[in-house]
């Protein structure tokens, strides 16, 4: 286990940072729990820490210590709207790499729009559940192999980031398809959380752009939930992304504050 000491702003004590495991830090001063830090390495290899202290000092020392005990590049995010958490962390050296955007969805068709929305000619849409699993995971590999070689797969959501195997579908009950004749050429994941459904992720093959399949997809997505009887659903884009943007906006949905990933080299 590693320690470090330095003075914090808690009292006249030292505050001792000590590694517990290969993945947690604790900052204890006069016997007390007074800050903790957290990695965890994400799917696609990326190294995400978190810290949760009370006071700028403690921060920044059990900054120092994971930063002196880990590899580089490092990651973490932060809300947008939390600029002391954005200040500490940018006083530990990071910068920020990218922004997500979330967004609040309405699923009713006459608030949308999408109530006359039909896929274009020769596609049907296949419902969640219904897709066959061989297509499905290799429509995944081509539509991640095209993303990775425009933007890069780092922009999508956490949740649809490679798992250890490779593939970023994990639950072919989730998505819903479009198929033309009797190629799938586009999907949509759509996660039914408690709260609020979350729509993970839209996509559709490079040489099938262009066509209205996203925005099919969507309507057919957002009318089974409004048939369900679910009020909204929950987005995040990348800032990047400016045919989601362009896509969701279209349809009325909300700004719902924004994250950003902090990234240190």
């Amino acid at each position: 286990m590693n320690s470090s000491h330095s003075p914090s702003d808690t009292g006249n004590h030292t505050a001792v940072v000590t590694r517990i495991s290969d993945t947690q830090w604790h900052a204890v001063e006069d016997d007390r729990v007074v800050g903790h830090g957290d990695a965890s390495r994400r799917p696609d290899g990326r190294l995400f820490i978190s810290i949760d202290a009370w006071h700028e000092a403690v921060f920044d020392r059990i900054a120092d210590t994971m930063l002196t005990d880990l590899p580089t590049p490092l990651h973490t995010v932060v809300d947008e709207a939390d600029h002391d958490s954005k200040s500490a962390w940018e006083r530990a050296g990071f910068t920020t790499g990218r922004r997500e955007q979330g967004y609040h969805v309405p699923t009713d068709p006459q608030v949308t729009g999408l109530g006359s929305v039909r896929p274009p000619s020769n596609v049907t849409i296949v419902p969640a559940g219904e897709a066959e699993e061989g297509p499905l995971r290799a429509l995944d590999r081509v539509i991640r192999g095209e993303v990775e070689a425009a933007v890069g797969w780092r922009t999508m959501p956490a949740e649809v980031l490679p798992r250890p195997a490779g593939t970023t579908l994990v639950d072919p009950s989730k998505y819903a398809v479009a198929r033309h004749f009797d190629q799938y050429v586009g999907l949509v994941r759509v996660t039914p959380l408690t709260r609020r459904p979350r729509i993970g992720l839209i996509a559709v093959r490079a040489d099938s752009h262009r066509r209205g399949i996203a925005r099919a997809l969507l309507a057919h997505a957002l009318g089974s939930l409004h048939r369900s009887g679910t009020a909204s659903a929950y987005a995040e884009v990348d800032d990047s992304n400016a045919a989601a943007t362009a896509l969701f906006e279209g349809i009325g949905a909300r700004r719902a504050g924004s994250t950003i990933e902090l990234v240190r080299h």
